[in-house]
C-alpha cells in the first residue's frame, strides 16, 4: 500500500470539547448545536466522548468555512472551542494487496525455496586437544582439574575410570571383599556467604 497526502474534507469540521459533560447532558449538546444551526440547518452531529471531540457534518462547504471562521477558539460555557477541518487520507489501492513474495519462503509450511538459496551446513564440532592431551598422560588413579574452585563455585576434576579387568570381577570375588565396587563421593557444596547487607 502507498499512503498519499491528507486532504481536508471542506464539508466536515471536528470541534475539541475539553468539557467532558457536553458529552453526558442533552441540554449542553443541544445549545452546542445550536451554535452552527445557525450556518447550516441540515448538519449532523457524532460525538466521540473517549476522544473528546465531536464531528460536524455541513451540506455546503462554505457554511463550515464560515462557521470555523467564526466559531474557532470562541468561549462555549466558560472553555475554548476549537475546530479544524477534518483530513480524509488517500491510500493508492482502494483493496488490500498480497504482501510481495521476498520472505514466503519462510511461512508454514513453505513453498519452494528461492532460487540460489541453499542449506547451511552444521558446524564442525569443537575439539579440545589440551583436554585431551591431558587425560592421555593420566594414570590409573589420578585426576585433572579442569576448572579450580572458588569461594563460590566448585572445582570441575576429571578422574580416571578403573580398566574393565578391574572392574568385571566375578561374583564370588565380590563377596568375598577381594574387589569391592567403588561409590560415588557426594561433592560438597561450597560455603556461600551472601554479600548482600540486610
Amino acid at each position: 500500500m502507498h499512503l498519499k497526502t491528507m486532504k481536508c474534507n471542506p464539508f466536515c469540521l471536528i470541534a475539541s470539547l475539553e468539557d467532558p459533560d457536553m458529552f453526558n447532558s442533552p441540554v449542553e449538546r443541544t445549545s452546542f448545536e445550536e451554535l452552527f444551526h445557525a450556518f447550516d440547518s441540515n448538519i449532523t452531529f457524532q460525538y466521540f466522548k473517549s476522544f473528546r471531540r465531536a464531528r460536524i457534518n455541513f451540506t455546503d462547504a462554505m457554511a463550515a468555512t464560515e462557521a470555523r471562521a467564526k466559531l474557532h477558539k470562541s468561549d462555549f460555557n466558560g472553555r475554548e472551542v476549537r475546530l479544524y477541518f477534518a483530513q480524509s487520507v488517500h491510500i493508492g489501492s482502494p483493496r488490500l494487496e498480497p504482501p510481495k513474495p521476498d520472505k514466503q519462503f519462510l511461512l508454514s509450511p513453505p513453498p519452494s525455496p528461492p532460487v540460489g538459496w541453499e542449506q547451511s551446513k552444521d558446524a564442525t564440532p569443537v575439539l579440545n586437544y589440551d583436554l585431551l592431551c591431558a587425560i592421555a598422560k593420566l594414570g590409573p588413579g589420578e585426576k585433572y582439574e579442569l576448572q579450580p574452585g572458588t569461594p563460590t563455585t566448585p572445582s570441575v576434576v576429571v578422574h580416571v575410570c578403573g580398566s574393565d579387568q578391574d572392574s568385571s570381577g566375578n561374583e564370588e570375588d565380590m563377596e568375598g571383599g577381594q574387589h569391592p565396587r567403588p561409590k560415588i563421593i557426594q561433592t560438597r557444596r561450597p560455603e556461600y556467604t551472601s554479600s548482600v547487607m540486610h
